[in-house]
């Protein structure tokens, strides 16, 4: 199998599981919006941002979702995984660093995590997000390669 099949697969891999992520956490995040409304409202310093928050991450996260099974969006999507898991990451850390208490706004089995658990659960989300980035531009880079190199050849 050629390089650009391998890192190809990985990356809808990846997507795949990203996707799962997203779908899974959005779907629940809806299914109980007036309780990750109310969580969110008792979040330090994002409380006065809850309705737009607890309406807007889900949707973000169902679009992400969405993008990531169109090749022309895969990699924007990518980067849009990083930075969403990375926010929320971020807010955690500081959160935990600066305020006596964070509610959970999570759902399902996610919920049941402790914080230093969903910080590495998002940093291998994270991770997964940066892998597929970097893959596609091998991808891409070999294609363009490969390109390059047909073009050059002399007609026979």
């Amino acid at each position: 199998m050629s390089f650009k099949g391998i890192h190809s697969k990985f990356v809808t891999l990846l997507s795949l599981l990203l996707t799962i992520l997203f779908v899974y956490t959005a779907v629940s995040k809806l299914m109980h919006l007036d309780t990750f409304q109310l969580r969110v409202e008792r979040m330090p310093y994002i409380a006065s941002h809850a309705p737009l928050i607890s309406w807007g991450v889900p949707f973000l996260e169902l679009i992400i979702a969405g993008l990531l099974w169109f090749p022309k969006y895969r990699k924007t999507a990518l980067y849009a995984s990083l930075v969403l898991l990375g926010l929320f990451t971020t807010y955690i850390i500081i959160v935990l660093n600066y305020s006596n208490s964070i509610p959970c706004s999570c759902g399902g089995v996610i919920s049941a995590l402790g914080w230093k658990d969903h910080i590495l659960f998002n940093s291998a989300f994270m991770l997964m997000a940066l892998l597929g980035i970097l893959w596609s531009n091998k991808r891409y880079k070999f294609q363009s390669h490969q390109n390059t190199v047909q073009q050059g050849k002399p007609k026979t």
